[in-house]
């Protein structure tokens, strides 16, 4: 694999945004995600969060730790593996989340030059909404899937 770096295809910002804030964007990207972005040079969970965030956060376990603090902030949509049984989940996205949207079929990542990988993802995603605003966008969404309201942070 040329890069771990795989981008968020831009129909999903495009039927979610606008957002304030990407704490996990990378570095070179050929579309912006957010109004504002901090990279991996920027160490985004050292800042405060404002506003609407949007995240495609590192997969692997510190996936957790992103998810915790978007919990914690309660405004903004996030997209990962729909591992539903982690302790991720059981931690950070049952308890907290005021809505889900389990993708249909399997995403596309783009590389950092923005050409669509050829191959999927190789794993369903889910898009996590934390606070009322953000489950009302995530529902609302024209993105094909299926959705779930939950009763946190709403």
């Amino acid at each position: 694999m040329k890069s771990d770096v795989w981008l968020t295809p831009p129909h999903i910002i495009d039927a979610l945004g606008p957002f304030d804030l990407d704490p996990c964007s990378p570095i070179g990207r050929p579309w912006d995600t957010a109004a504002k972005h901090y990279t991996a040079e920027d160490d985004g969970l050292s800042f405060e969060w404002e506003g609407r965030v949007w995240m495609n956060p590192p997969y692997g376990a510190q996936a957790a730790t992103w998810l915790e603090r978007l919990a914690k902030h309660g405004d903004g949509i996030a997209l990962v593996f729909a591992r539903t049984e982690t302790r991720m989940f059981f931690d950070w996205v049952w308890p907290h989340a005021a809505a889900l949207l389990f993708i249909e079929g399997r995403l596309h990542f783009h590389h950092p030059d923005g050409t669509r990988a050829k191959a999927n993802s190789g794993a369903p995603s889910v898009l996590i909404a934390y606070g009322e605003q953000a489950a009302r966008k995530l529902l609302g969404s024209s993105i094909a899937g299926a959705r779930v309201r939950l009763g946190g942070n709403a």
